[in-house]
């Protein structure tokens, strides 16, 4: 299984709100060749760490690929890029997020940031990544610890706020349209 994470918490003025962003996100992605096989309604998250930027909206897909994990993530950045990401300080306010967040049993840990870690080393700590998550895998565990969905969400950090959005009506529950 394969799994992505999204967020955003700027408008595009291609695209427009986050949510429509990441449903953009999602069809360009199917155009470059990884199939959303299925996809965990959107959250809206309170920014990590807390600050007065906007709130997140995120969420959870599980895609199908033959692209190695490498270079799925290359066309999670280019796709970024496509969409206008420019990256500046961690942290920083976005318009797309795009995480590699676990690729089948794939256990690798990358140096430092540049290098890739898969499972994604930060997810366990996410509300945003482990509520939607477990909507689409309910029974996933976590192929370094063993450790369940469910122990991971009764263990995040107090301060993490995300609650379920109720879906929009376009393509891939969001006002993107593909025309």
């Amino acid at each position: 299984m394969i799994l992505i994470g999204l967020g955003a918490n700027l408008p595009t003025e291609t695209y427009g709100p986050p949510r429509a962003t990441l449903g953009a996100a999602l069809t360009l992605l199917q155009q470059r060749g990884v199939t959303v096989r299925n996809r965990a309604p959107w959250y809206e998250s309170a920014p990590v760490p807390i600050s007065d930027q906007p709130w997140y909206v995120n969420g959870v897909c599980e895609v199908l690929t033959d692209r190695s994990a490498r270079d799925l993530v290359q066309v999670l950045l280019e796709t970024e890029l496509q969409i206008g990401r420019v990256r500046t300080v961690q942290n920083a306010p976005r318009i797309i997020d795009l995480d590699l967040l676990a690729y089948h049993q794939q256990i690798r840990r990358g140096d430092d940031r540049k290098d890739l870690s898969v499972p994604h080393p930060r997810m366990y700590r996410r509300a945003f990544v482990m509520l939607p998550l477990r909507d689409i895998q309910p029974g996933w565990r976590d192929p370094v610890s063993g450790r369940s969905v469910d122990e991971f969400i009764c263990n995040l950090p107090d301060d993490q706020t995300a609650r379920k959005m109720v879906d929009a009506p376009g393509v891939f529950g969001t006002e993107w349209k593909n025309s």
